[in-house]
């Protein structure tokens, strides 16, 4: 742990449903906001723990599994790895990509054995959508059919479009995903439940104190759950995929996919924080209010409810003794030629092919600048193409040959003077940069702009830079090393190949005070993959 000198922050992306690979849609959404903010606290000091893992128990699994002709466990294993392998490939900063293994399971079980002692659950007797022909019971990613709240297709447990739950037989004409011809009815079954209106007041004060920290669209979604009674939330399912519920009052049932959130981010922490050399013994130990941690949830709009209102209410099921997050940053869907991305249509860039292609700097650049943050965005890769080279490329590779020119004179053993002006000018640059990556108003998209920006601005400042000034040349040379620092997050190898070569990137609290700096080289950008590739890519830490 900490010594209690900064609070650390503890950064989840949530775990992906191991049905299959990461592609460009996935990429976009939270595990590239995950990676650039954990990479921009660990440039200004800030301890840090980015973690994910995969979902399991997710029934949708199961019904990939059976498209595919494989089993759950098989198609399991295999997309973990995927994921895990595919994530590195994308210089994705992970501290570790948490199995699903004894440690989790046993995660999980402690976590709703204590709610169930202490009498959280209610017994409840529920109508679910069955098929009578194979006596299955449907849920979530089994049963497809109309939301009961906007009247768009949905799959079962939760709208991906307006982003509310429909628990139990509440989805209009229901069918089943695996077999749409299957007659389907409902038969009643008892399960255990959470009453999430016991936890309305908790909720309620929660989003007062942090809707300053809140998307739109997820405001409004928060605002639409709390101004109706909460549906209760299905602790157990009569389902075997899944971890097998402990409870007596349902044998033979498993614990719902979604209720394992919470006590699997708690162990993909412990994991990650494994892999840093951080032992401790309990797999919730880094999330023990004692420790103060900031919690933060980079994650999709679908996702919201789920993590927002259904994990929350169970954190707070435990009393006291958990933190709460301290920020939900949610994005839209990424579209690929303004089409939803669907792997069992065929419309779909795979991440790992992406990387592939395109230099992961570029890749994660235009993903950056055309981030979902607020509404839907499209990928295109013509555009990909031509906005990357025109926009970032081509200028900034006129920079570094402009940096060279201009200290082609000078001997890199000797620090250059900075002025008073120069210090301040690079303090409002990373000012504007830190406005973009904080989380109150964390932004991709802008982040990326910025550079394009500022790229453009030292371009013109070294047209009228002064070479027989030693000032002049290192207020110039402190602007650069600036931008590569505050671009860092986002273009992390070409910084990762200045750090190489002893550039300090760090992005300091202050940079007034800054009287000198050292000579340096400004690495190129290639629009080919592996050019000029740095020896330790990106830091990936998967």
């Amino acid at each position: 742990m900490t010594d209690g000198s900064q609070r650390r922050t503890v950064i989840i992306a949530p775990p992906p449903t191991p049905n299959g690979d990461l592609h460009t849609g996935h990429l976009a959404g939270p595990f590239l906001a995950g990676d650039v903010y954990a990479r921009y606290l660990r440039a200004s000091g800030r301890p840090v723990i980015y973690t994910s893992g995969t979902d399991d128990s997710q029934t949708y699994v199961v019904a990939s599994a059976r498209r595919a002709g494989t089993t759950p466990e098989a198609l399991a294993a295999t997309s973990w790895e995927q994921i895990r392998t595919t994530l590195d490939a994308a210089g994705i900063s992970v501290d570790g990509f948490a199995p699903f293994d004894k440690g989790y399971r046993q995660t999980v079980l402690d976590f709703v054995t204590d709610l169930h002692t202490a009498g959280a659950f209610k017994l409840k007797t529920v109508r679910l959508p069955y098929v009578e022909a194979t006596g299955e019971f449907l849920m979530e990613g089994l049963v497809a059919g109309d939301c009961p709240v906007c009247l768009l297709e949905s799959r079962g447990g939760l709208c991906e479009s307006c982003g509310h739950p429909n628990n139990f037989d509440e989805l209009l004409r229901p069918r089943s995903t695996t077999d749409p011809d299957a007659q389907v009815t409902h038969r009643e079954v008892e399960i255990l439940v959470l009453p999430m209106e016991e936890y309305r007041v908790q909720l309620a004060n929660y989003y007062a104190k942090h809707r300053h920290m809140l998307r739109p669209h997820t405001a409004q979604l928060v605002r639409e759950a709390l101004a109706r009674p909460l549906p209760d939330f299905p602790l157990t399912y009569p389902t075997p995929w899944g971890i097998e519920a402990p409870f007596p009052e349902t044998p033979g049932q498993t614990l719902n996919a979604w209720a394992e959130g919470m006590a699997a981010s708690m162990y993909c922490t412990w994991w990650a924080a494994e892999q840093l050399g951080d032992h401790t013994d309990r797999y919730d130990e880094h999330w023990l209010s004692e420790h103060g941690i900031d919690l933060v949830y980079f994650l999709g709009f679908d996702n919201v409810y789920f993590w927002g209102m259904t994990h929350l209410a169970l954190l707070m099921a435990h009393g006291d003794r958990y933190i709460e997050p301290h920020a939900i940053v949610s994005n839209e869907f990424y579209e690929l030629e303004n089409e939803k991305f669907s792997t069992s249509k065929g419309h779909v860039v795979w991440a790992r092919d992406l990387v592939a292609e395109v230099p992961r700097d570029l890749a994660k650049f235009y993903l950056a600048l055309t981030a979902p943050e607020h509404s839907r965005t499209n990928f295109s890769r013509a555009a990909l193409d031509g906005l990357v080279t025109s926009r970032l490329v081509d200028p900034w590779n006129r920079l570094s040959a402009r940096l060279d020119t201009l200290l082609a004179g000078v001997s890199r053993d000797e620090p250059l003077p900075v002025s008073p002006t120069g210090a301040k000018e690079a303090g409002t640059v990373v000012e504007r940069f830190r406005s973009h990556y904080e989380l109150q108003s964390f932004s991709l998209h802008r982040a990326a702009d910025l550079i394009v920006v500022h790229v453009d601005r030292l371009l013109q400042q070294a047209d009228r830079t002064d070479a027989g000034s030693q000032v002049a040349l290192g207020d110039f040379t402190l602007a650069v090393r600036t931008l590569l620092a505050c671009a860092a997050p986002i273009l992390a190898d070409v910084a990762a190949r200045a750090a190489e070569a002893g550039v300090d990137l760090a992005i300091p609290a202050r940079c007034t005070t800054t009287t000198s700096v050292p000579a340096l080289h400004l690495p190129t950008l290639s629009t080919t993959v592996g050019a000029d590739a740095p020896a330790a890519l990106a830091d990936a830490r998967v």
